[in-house]
Formats: C-alpha cells, structure tokens, sequence
C-alpha cells in the first residue's frame, strides 16, 4: 500500500497546487505523510455527513473538490461545524485533501466532466489558459451535442444525466430556439458570461445564475442559459477523478479501493412550483 504522501504527489500532478486561483486554499487540509492508504473517499462538500461516510467506509484519505477552510479559521473547536469535521478525520486517522479551481482548468477537469455526463463532444476551453501550449486547460468548454438539439430538449438532457436535485434544470431562453453549440461550466459560472457571448454559443449551461447577469445577458441576444445546481454540475468530476486515480494505482501496483461518495450535499432540500397562472392574472395579494 501507498504512503499518503506518495497518493497525494500523483493527485498534486493531476491538479498542481499552483494552478489553483490566488484566492483559493487547495491541498491537503489535515493527514500524516507517512500513514499507508487503502481506500479512497471522492465527494464534492466536506461536510460533516461526507466525514462520517468516510469514516464509515474505513478510507484513509478524503478527496474533495470544496475547501474546508477557503478563508482561513481562528479555531477547529469541536463546537464549530468545520472544527468538528477536523476533528472527525484526524481522530479516525482520515487525510483530506482539496482539488478546488486547479482541477476546474484542468485536463481532464471539472467542465469535461460535466460535458461528458452531458453526452457533449469537447471542442475546446471557454478561456483558455494562457500558461497551456497544448491549449486544453482553462476554465469552462465549449461542446457540440450528438445531434441538434432544441433548448427545451437539451434541459431535459440535462434533468435526466445530471444527478437529481431539489432544483433541477431552470432555463431562460425560448424553449424551442435550436442548440448546436454549447458552453458549460461546473459551479458558479455567470462571470464567465462575456466569454460565452463572444463563444458565439447557442447556449450555456452552468450554476448559480443570477438574476441580474442572466436578465442582461438575456437583453444582449438569443442566448439560452440552463441554471443547474452547483453540487450536481461538479459532481461528475468526482466519478472522473476516481478513474483517474485508479489508472494511477493500476499502473504503481497499489492496492488502492476507491470510491465516489453518492450522498447529496446540495442544501436545497425542496421545490415548490410556481401556479401556471401569470401572476397579472391574480387578484388577492397582488402589489398596488
């Protein structure tokens, strides 16, 4: 068996630490260098649920694509909701290592795997990462579906093969507008909306759209915008980071069990559907 710190140089090489924005904190949270791992824990949050589950499983390392402490912390007292995590994984001997946005330019990254739980065919990243010769790595990608498809067509797509949540696929756009094009982003992605329009896409699909930038990107032209939950469009990055670490264990001769956590972290629990009735047309409650 691997040592952790010979598992975490391979996922250092996958998605190096200085690749990761400025603003970040990535690598390795809590862990001994020199403890052996036998199994492997991906999950997207490393939240409370996610550290008992990886105790439960028995794994010695927790990979996670959310930091624990992304803006620092004056204390891991069992009484806060972090501290209690730290404590968990430390007292259970689990290591915790982050991948956060060096594994969102990556190649493969978080966006190729959102465009491949998607059916979509890469053709390239959304913005490039100017430190990349081979031009692959960057953030976000533009895709082309198997076939045309229509903006109603392409929501159900994405309902369908994305993992299910409280909020599903929400769409601004005309349902019927046709898709050949498509831009995608794991996580937050209405900051890379002038990218998009300057893609030239039919439409992009991302999380955590705001009213604002989705009202004026919706003024400038006939794109459509898909709003998915931030955990379900970063999730598929999980199954792939598996893969990737498991070719790595095949090729070294570890015995590494890895595994995808399926627990759903969105904090969105429910969804009530708004009445088909146009809101002109109800009288009780209606603002003067």
């Amino acid at each position: 068996m691997p040592r952790l710190s010979e598992v975490i140089a391979a996922l250092e090489n996958l998605w190096p630490a200085e690749r990761a924005e400025s603003w970040d904190a990535v690598g390795t949270v809590v862990g001994d260098p020199d403890r052996e791992v036998s199994r492997v824990l991906f999950a997207v949050d490393p939240v409370q649920e996610i550290a008992d589950e990886a105790v439960e499983l028995g794994a010695d390392l927790l990979v996670t694509h959310h930091p624990l402490y992304l803006r620092g912390t004056t204390t891991v007292a069992a009484s806060t909701f972090k501290g209690r995590v730290v404590h968990t994984l430390i007292k259970h001997d689990v290591a915790l290592h982050v991948a956060h946005t060096n594994a969102d330019t990556a190649d493969p990254g978080v966006s190729d795997a959102l465009a491949g739980a998607l059916g979509l065919r890469v053709l390239g990243p959304l913005v490039p990462d100017p430190a990349d010769p081979g031009g692959r790595r960057g953030l976000g990608r533009i895709c082309e579906p198997e076939r045309p498809l229509t903006v109603r067509e392409f929501a159900a797509l994405a309902a369908e093969r994305l993992p299910a949540t409280a909020q599903g696929v929400r769409v601004a756009g005309d349902p019927d507008a046709p898709v050949r094009t498509v831009a995608v982003s794991g996580g937050s992605g209405d900051g890379l909306l002038d990218h998009v329009r300057a893609a030239g896409v039919d439409a992009f699909l991302t999380a955590d759209l705001r009213h604002h930038p989705v009202s004026e990107a919706r003024a400038q032209g006939p794109l459509a915008l898909l709003d998915a939950a931030h955990w379900a469009t970063e999730w598929p990055w999980c199954e792939l980071a598996a893969a990737q670490l498991d070719a790595i264990s095949d090729r070294e001769g570890w015995a590494l069990r890895v595994h995808v956590s399926p627990t759903v972290t969105d904090p969105w629990t429910a969804h009530a559907a708004s009445p088909s009735t146009p809101p002109s047309e109800h009288t009780a409650g209606a603002p003067n």
